[in-house]
């Protein structure tokens, strides 16, 4: 990420003291900040204010503020950006959010010298689509997906950004949205570009967009100006990727195929389906190599108390069904009763679990937490943050609905033990308090 200075005439806003800049874009500018009280470097996005901005400019940079205010801070999950705080200092307005060090965005991999081997370019776009299906139950549509807007850190883990322009559809949002053609046109959905009714599947085009891009270092709608780059969005085929890259398997190819149809009824209908069809080709991959890949991970799992029962072979499906992911200490991991749709497994390190404040429990190795997306708890979810450097095995719905019946039968026992522990140790927690007044 580009690195600047902060100007001199800005030190400080609110209580964060402004240390570089480290990006810029038409909404603002973002900078490394530090938490004074927390002890934390945070990024400070600053909505950018021209002096000469007309009154209705003004009005509408205030109602897109307002409204990434509110979408970013609707969203709980692990690859999106957290939202801290956000205000207003001497007539300029500011969000805070988490500082993702080492973090770069796509954009340094969606051109030819620097694309990303394939298993690498499937578990971020992977991780994408479990993001924004998430972001979609939640009545969020993001409406400005591109590179630029997506980071991964040092473990190549997602970190989404930059909700902006999205489109809250909730009927407990009473603001008027903001509507036209809004995003960037090269990454636009054919109805986005036409002002019509957006959806969750205008993000789902937009997505394969990116994932085109990732994979060949070209854009699939490239022109010379705007209305090139309409026209062949609205009206031309893109060329099929693996004339650009023939190392792309062709069942991804359909895939991205799929993402990319002009009308939202032959796209996927959620993001989680698109999630799945990307899990089922990175099975196909691993098990070209699954002897020599394999066994290490085997052993993991076995080594875990809650794997016992579950044969050799149930554990690879589990393997073929799931995303390995790090976390560093204090990494928010899941919010559980959010509608994630995934599931977790703790293999190594520890994790906290906090609730409306309260420390519910301490896990270790072999826990587990998430549930599916089945429990709405509605806006106060369990939350669980690394207490320490460790790692999980993530597993999403759709993925579990693909295993065999006895597998899902003995996974599902083991997510359902855990909840029944957490609740348990909650109410221990309760019959404390209680007995203590």
């Amino acid at each position: 990420m580009r690195t600047m200075s902060a100007p001199a005439d800005i030190e400080t806003i609110g209580k964060y003291e402004l240390l570089e800049e480290i990006g810029a874009g038409s909404m603002g500018r973002v900078y490394r900040a530090r938490d004074p009280f927390m002890g934390r470097d945070v990024a400070v996005k600053i909505s950018e204010q021209p002096e000469n901005d007309s009154a209705r400019s003004e009005r509408r940079r205030r109602k897109l503020f307002f409204n990434e205010v509110k979408a970013a801070g609707m969203l709980h999950h692990p690859n999106i950006v957290t939202t801290i705080d956000a205000g207003v200092d001497d007539g300029r307005r500011y969000i805070v959010m988490e500082y993702v060090a080492g973090a770069r965005t796509l954009a340094d991999f969606a051109v030819k010298e620097h694309l990303l081997p394939l298993g690498e370019v499937l578990k971020i776009m992977q991780q994408c689509a479990v993001a924004f299906d998430y972001a979609h139950s939640n009545g969020v549509v993001h409406r400005d997906i591109k590179p630029t807007n997506i980071m991964i850190d040092a473990q190549r883990n997602v970190k989404i950004g930059d909700f902006g322009v999205a489109l809250i559809d909730r009927t407990d949002v009473e603001e008027t949205q903001v509507i036209g053609r809004l995003g960037s046109p090269r990454y636009m959905s054919p109805e986005q570009l036409m002002a019509g009714e957006v959806t969750n599947q205008s993000d789902i085009f937009s997505l394969g967009v990116v994932t085109y891009e990732l994979l060949t270092g070209v854009s699939p709608f490239a022109g010379k100006h705007v209305g090139e780059i309409a026209r062949r969005v609205l009206k031309e085929a893109h060329r099929p990727i693996r004339e650009i890259n023939p190392d792309v398997p062709e069942k991804l190819a359909a895939v991205i195929d799929r993402t990319l149809k002009k009308h939202p009824a032959g796209r996927y209908r959620t993001a989680m389906e698109l999630a799945g069809d990307l899990q089922l080709i990175r099975e196909d991959l691993e098990f070209t190599d699954l002897k020599r890949a394999a066994p290490d991970d085997i052993k993991r799992l076995e080594q875990l108390s809650t794997f016992y029962g579950f044969d050799t072979g149930e554990l690879h499906e589990l393997l073929a069904a799931s995303v390995w992911e790090e976390h560093a200490e204090g990494a928010l991991i899941a919010v559980e009763g959010q509608g994630e749709g995934t599931a977790v497994v703790l293999v190594h390190g520890k994790v906290n679990v906090d609730c409306a404040g309260t420390r519910i429990a301490r896990l270790g190795p072999g826990t587990t937490f998430g549930d599916f997306g089945l429990v709405e708890s509605g806006a106060q979810g369990a939350e669980v943050r690394a207490a320490q450097p460790c790692t999980v095995l993530r597993i999403g719905a759709g993925q579990a609905e693909r295993l065999s019946p006895g597998c899902a039968r003995r996974l599902f026992r083991v997510l359902a033990a855990g909840y029944a522990m957490r609740l348990q140790q909650l109410q221990r927690r309760i019959g404390r308090r209680v007995r203590g007044q």
